[in-house]
C-alpha cells in the first residue's frame, strides 16, 4: 500500500489517496465486501491533528468465488480520502493506519502505518496531483437527467425494494446495482428485471435486517453500474 497526499489548503482540506495493489489472483474489498470479505478501514492518529471525512471508492467489480457473491477489486485500485483540519494550526504530518483483506483462497487482514510529511512544497507535486486527478476520474457520478433513479418503495413486511431507473442506453444487460443499507448490509440479489429501452424496473431482495430496525427517516445509498457509466445517489426513507 502506498499513501499520497497534498499539504492542507486554505480551508484546511487535505487531498489524500490510499493505493492498494492486489497481487495477480488476489482481491480487495469494496466499502460493502458482500456474502464475506473485509472492507478497507482508515484510522487516524489521535494527535494527528486531522479528521477524516470521508473514503471514496471507485467503481467496484462483482467477484464470485464459488456460491460466495463478493463486491471488490481484483486489480489496483486507489482511495481517494477526504481529510480536513481539525484545529487552526496545519499539521506537519499526516499519520494514519489502514486496515484491509485481501483474498485469494484465504483471507488475509493487512494492515500498514503510514507518517506522511505535508510540506507546502507537496502542493506541487505534480505525481501526487496527477494521481489525485486521475482516481478523481474514476469515481461513481451523480445522478443525471438520462441516468437516475425515478422512484423506490419499500415493500410493507420490508422484504422487497422496488425501483424504477432511466438507464443511458436504450439498449444492453440489465445494470449491475448495490444497495446499501444499515452497516454491514449490502443488497444486490434481484428479481423482475425489466427493461423496455431505457425504462427498467426490478425488485431488490433485502432478506433481513437488524432487529427493531425502523426504516423511517433513513438514508440508503445505490451504486447503479451500466456499461461504462456510474452513478450513486442516496434513497430517502422519509
Amino acid at each position: 500500500m502506498r499513501l499520497v497526499a497534498l499539504s492542507p489548503d486554505d480551508q484546511g482540506r487535505i487531498r489524500a489517496a490510499l493505493q492498494i495493489e492486489p497481487k495477480p489472483g488476489w482481491v480487495t474489498y469494496w466499502r460493502e465486501p458482500g456474502d464475506s470479505g473485509i472492507p478497507p478501514q482508515i484510522t487516524l492518529a489521535a494527535d494527528s491533528g486531522t479528521t477524516l471525512d470521508k473514503i471514496s471508492y471507485p467503481v467496484p467489480k462483482p467477484i464470485a468465488i464459488g456460491p460466495i457473491q463478493e463486491i471488490g477489486y481484483d486489480e489496483p485500485v486507489t482511495l481517494p480520502l477526504d481529510l480536513k483540519v481539525a484545529g487552526d494550526a496545519k499539521p506537519a504530518k499526516l499519520d494514519l493506519t489502514a486496515f484491509i483483506g485481501l483474498c485469494k483462497d484465504i483471507c488475509i487482514p493487512f494492515q500498514a502505518s503510514f507518517s506522511l510529511p505535508l510540506s507546502s512544497a507537496a502542493q506541487s507535486e505534480p505525481e501526487e496531483v496527477a494521481v489525485l486527478d486521475a482516481t478523481a476520474a474514476t469515481l461513481p457520478k451523480p445522478p443525471s437527467p438520462d441516468f437516475s433513479v425515478e422512484s423506490h418503495s419499500l415493500s410493507a413486511d420490508g422484504k422487497k425494494l422496488s425501483l424504477k431507473m432511466t438507464l443511458p442506453e436504450a439498449a444492453g444487460d440489465a445494470p449491475q446495482i448495490y444497495v446499501t443499507g444499515p452497516s454491514g448490509y449490502v443488497f444486490f440479489k434481484r428479481m423482475n428485471d425489466k427493461r423496455d429501452g431505457r425504462d427498467f424496473q426490478t425488485d431488490i431482495m433485502i432478506g433481513r435486517l437488524p432487529k427493531t430496525y425502523d426504516i423511517k427517516g433513513k438514508r440508503w445509498d445505490i451504486l447503479a453500474i451500466d456499461g461504462d457509466r456510474a452513478i450513486e445517489t442516496t434513497l430517502a426513507f422519509d
